[in-house]
């Protein structure tokens, strides 16, 4: 059984096109357990059957808020098909979306429809605060992508967890997404820079100068998969003198514990 304190489970961790439609890693995105409330971040593809998967199952009828970070399909395809599950069928008006706008208002993601479903919706922008009843979460910057994007710092008891969602590097994710735990979307080995999306370089200067406790990489491309993102972990850890994992399909990290990782 998962503990009932905070957590977070992998249902999975493709990033980009090609590992997404091939399905070399699952892209069901991160269930978070959180001061007792069900999240679902980034409901990719697979995302209701990898909650059924579960071992345990996630009952995805308990989630109280879904999470799109943006709106590219790898993040947000079961977005509809979660919120029939959180609300019942329509059955049941409850749970909260929180999302960029451009997932309503330009080339939607969300179907009209389930939307009076929702108890509410949320819009994200930079440097803006939610609550979840007693969990805190906010916006601290607009990341640097194709489409209107956020990253998410929860506030927990005694520590903060960051979530950088896509985004090109720049100097000012450092300083805003530090958190004691970091989870970084790496999709590349190496940096491309046509493409606005972090690499192994990039990664590891983040963790070097914002020196979190645990970071998780996660999101993975072909480029990573290629390398070995556990291997690659582990070499971060011995650059940057800190723990890095690599995040696998189905992998449950307990918050309460993050020392004995």
């Amino acid at each position: 059984m998962l503990s009932s304190k905070d957590w977070i489970k992998f249902l999975g961790t493709a990033g980009a096109r090609f590992v997404m439609i091939k399905q070399l890693r699952f892209s069901g995105g991160i269930w978070l357990h959180l001061k007792g409330k069900n999240i679902i971040l980034d409901p990719g593809p697979g995302s209701l059957l990898r909650c059924a998967k579960s071992k345990p199952p996630l009952d995805a009828t308990k989630l109280d808020a879904i999470i799109l970070t943006h709106k590219h399909l790898d993040h947000s395809c079961d977005v509809n098909v979660m919120i029939e599950a959180m609300t019942e069928g329509g059955f049941k008006k409850r749970g909260v979306l929180f999302c960029p706008r451009d997932c309503l208002d330009t080339d939607p993601v969300v179907l009209n429809y389930l939307r009076p479903h929702l108890e509410k919706i949320e819009i994200l922008e930079e440097n803006k605060s939610f609550r979840l009843k007693d969990l805190e979460f906010f916006c601290p910057f607009r990341n640097i992508h194709p489409v209107e994007t956020y990253g998410i710092v929860f506030k927990l008891n005694n520590i903060k967890i960051s979530f950088v969602s896509d985004t090109a590097f720049c100097p000012e994710i450092i300083e805003k997404y530090k958190a004691e735990v970091m989870v970084l979307n790496v999709v590349f080995f190496k940096k491309r820079p046509e493409f606005q999306h972090l690499s192994c370089e990039d990664a590891e200067e983040i963790i070097k100068r914002a020196k979190p406790k645990l970071t998780i990489l996660t999101h993975f491309g072909m480029t990573m998969l290629r390398n070995n993102p556990e291997k690659i972990a582990r070499t971060l850890s011995q650059a940057t003198n800190l723990k890095v994992i690599s995040a696998w399909d189905g992998m449950s990290i307990d918050l309460e514990n993050i020392e004995n990782i």
